[in-house]
């Protein structure tokens, strides 16, 4: 599974990727793989319009605010079901 963190580097993204670090370890998913793309022309290939963004294999989650460590473990327990 591969999440990337979408945004310039701010306080927020900083925020996000450490919320999302917390949720794949509780979650216990080792072989999660979390990317900061800081690139706006990958960014805007999302069609973010707002950062921070979160992107599960591909798929533009989030967009445009901090989520709780709740809504970001959700959203990767849903994308696990996705896949199965």
């Amino acid at each position: 599974m591969k999440l990337e963190i979408l945004g310039s580097g701010c306080a927020n993204c900083q925020k996000l990727m450490a919320i999302t670090k917390e949720a794949v370890g509780d979650l216990g998913l080792t072989d999660a793989e979390l990317v900061k793309v800081e690139d706006y022309p990958k960014i805007m290939a999302y069609g973010v319009m707002s950062t921070p963004a979160l992107a599960i294999d591909g798929k533009l989650v989030m967009s445009g605010k901090v989520p709780s460590k709740a809504e970001v473990t959700s959203l990767v327990t849903t994308a696990l079901a996705d896949k199965v």
